[in-house]
């Protein structure tokens, strides 16, 4: 069984001059759950190498069991640093996408049309494409296969707006995650903020917010039959 968790490659947030990138826990802790259940796992980023991480997302007060794990995991910290290019990834090679969110996903790959094709194959396969947080922000260009938007008539969860106001973010990214879903036909759902939250439909599994990274991963899993 193999699993792709992608990853960006943007590392500005905006014209702010302030850094970006990935967040930690939206990784490591998918990564575990599929690590652990003996999946082999690619991770892929647009430029391949050591993808931007967002310096907020490793503060001490952001630390989990995952992170302080994956800290001194050699083998998961070589994966990281070496990722592969997104356009050389093969769609019939995996049994299901994983994307990690952070803000980064947002400027690259919600447009970046490997992306879009990995994910149209995967999802036209019937294989289990996820995304948690600002990563199902991705899914705002990718059609099923008669052309209407992926997430049309779905059930869907991704960052709200009420978070994104919280880190003062609202006027910075490209566009609100909550907004774009909606704007696309998708039945969006939310909990709290920050409370974990992951959503099913089919073989579309979206998480909400970077605590909700393990049950989305934990989702896919099921639909692996494991």
């Amino acid at each position: 069984m193999k699993v792709a968790i992608i990853l960006t490659s943007h590392d500005k947030l905006g014209d702010t001059g302030k850094p970006t990138g990935f967040w930690l826990e939206e990784l490591v802790a998918p990564y575990y759950i599929f690590h652990d259940a003996g999946i082999e796992l690619t991770l892929a980023s647009p430029k391949g190498g050591q993808p931007p991480l967002d310096p907020k997302s490793n503060d001490a007060s952001a630390q989990t069991r995952d992170t302080e794990r994956f800290a001194t995991d050699r083998a998961g910290q070589q994966a990281l640093a070496h990722t592969v290019k997104l356009d050389t990834l093969n769609a019939n090679a995996f049994d299901a996408l994983f994307y990690a969110g952070g803000h980064g996903p947002l400027w690259d790959l919600a447009e970046d049309p490997h992306s879009i094709a990995l994910i149209e194959h995967s999802f036209a396969a019937g294989k289990p494409v996820g995304a948690v947080c600002h990563a199902p922000g991705v899914l705002r260009h990718v059609k099923k296969p008669d052309g209407t938007p992926l997430v049309a008539d779905k059930r869907v969860t991704g960052f709200s707006n009420s978070e994104e106001d919280a880190v003062q973010l609202t006027h910075i990214v490209p566009f609100l995650v909550e907004d774009e879903l909606k704007r696309l036909g998708g039945h969006y759902e939310k909990v709290d903020d920050w409370q974990a939250f992951s959503i099913v439909d089919g073989h579309l599994v979206t998480g909400q917010n970077p605590g909700s990274s393990a049950v989305t991963a934990q989702n896919i899993l099921k639909l692996l039959n494991f």
